[in-house]
């Protein structure tokens, strides 16, 4: 990883010095500079009300907290690219449309002197804002993220550029996203045209608090996520320009894009009566699940029952039957974010959004309605 030196300039260490730090924290509260430093790494060591005295004092000063590239490097201009989770870890290889996006983004940055650091989500959807306090990155990727993550809070107090893939909707931000509700709106075109008049639906998550199950009308109407907002959205408004009434379609939420959570909320959806003649699914993953949950119960896809997914992972060509879904370019997804990041590293305004298309894939999942 090369590092570029830089010249002395007075002027700079004239105002590094008047900016305020951990001595000036903890002189105006008047405590130890380790409880300053506790209030940020360690808030466990501290009672809530004495760390919230002391980041209420520290925001009033304008200290925005410990910047861990600065103690650990001599200079930013080579710096990693931090990339913000809405779930654990596993998920950024048990997903296989979120492992295709972060390999399009790897391989944009590799080459550049640039590492990349993974932050897990929580039940917040997003990571922990300390540890975006913490990160030795320079430039945040948020993927998926809720519109009020607390995480995107903390990538604006350490002022760092940020790179929106998918959601939440930003100003002035780069993002890149696909035109999800343009994309469901094709495939329940796609059954509505097959004859299909009883549809079920499975959507991921519609909230950051880890539920899944049958959904209310009053859930529905309030979705903080961009993508389960328009996919969901996209598949009802079409539905109801047809005159299938959103009252008359089931959804099922799962708290991800997990097969076996598919498989769950299929089975339900598939034991109402009248049983759904066709399931719409939010992503490749839930659609699986639904394929698995009717060899469970005997029904034959698509003679029984017609499935469509969203996103088009390579597993969709192939599965038993071969999955009619909706195909995003999900490696250049990556890509292009990962062409901002290093545009936004180098000093570049961010852009304007970038959409890019979907497309309908009709395989053998679907057929007219019998």
């Amino acid at each position: 990883m090369g590092v570029r030196s830089l010249a002395y300039d007075a002027s700079v260490d004239s105002d590094r010095r008047r900016r305020p730090t951990l001595d000036t924290v903890a002189a105006a509260v008047g405590v130890s500079r380790a409880t300053v430093s506790n209030a940020y790494n360690r808030p466990d060591q501290l009672s809530s009300t004495l760390r919230e005295r002391i980041l209420e004092t520290a925001r009033s000063l304008g200290y925005a907290g410990p910047d861990p590239v600065a103690r650990s490097l001599a200079t930013r201009s080579s710096a990693a690219v931090g990339f913000m989770l809405p779930q654990g870890l596993s998920g950024a290889f048990s997903d296989p449309a979120l492992s295709i996006v972060l390999d399009g983004l790897a391989q944009t940055v590799d080459g550049h002197d640039h590492s990349l650091v993974l932050m897990p989500g929580n039940s917040t959807g997003g990571p922990r804002p300390s540890i975006v306090s913490r990160a030795q990155a320079d430039v945040m990727v948020a993927y998926s993220l809720p519109d009020s993550a607390p995480a995107l809070d903390a990538v604006a107090a350490r002022g760092l550029p940020l790179v929106v893939i998918d959601q939440p909707v930003l100003p002035d931000s780069a993002r890149v996203e696909v035109q999800d509700y343009t994309g469901t709106c094709a495939a329940a075109a796609h059954l509505l045209a097959l004859g299909h008049l009883r549809f079920g639906i499975l959507t991921f998550a519609l909230r950051p608090d880890g539920l899944s199950g049958p959904v209310s009308h009053e859930r529905r109407s309030d979705v903080p996520f961009r993508v389960s907002r328009d996919r969901l959205g996209g598949y009802l408004d079409t539905l109801e320009k047809d005159g299938v009434k959103p009252d008359n379609v089931p959804v099922w939420e799962a708290r991800g894009s997990d097969r076996e959570l598919g498989r769950l909320g299929a089975r339900w959806l598939l034991t109402r009566t009248p049983r759904p003649s066709a399931l719409l699914c939010t992503s490749d993953q839930l659609a699986f699940g639904a394929l698995q949950a009717a060899r469970d119960l005997t029904l034959t896809v698509p003679g029984d029952l017609s499935v469509v997914g969203f996103d088009d992972v390579p597993e969709a060509a192939y599965s038993d039957p071969p999955l009619t879904t909706v195909r995003q370019p999900l490696a250049d997804k990556g890509r292009r974010a990962g062409e901002l990041a290093l545009k936004l590293l180098a000093g570049g305004r961010p852009p304007r959004p970038t959409r890019l298309d979907v497309s309908l894939v009709e395989r053998a999942s679907t057929a007219p309605r019998t």
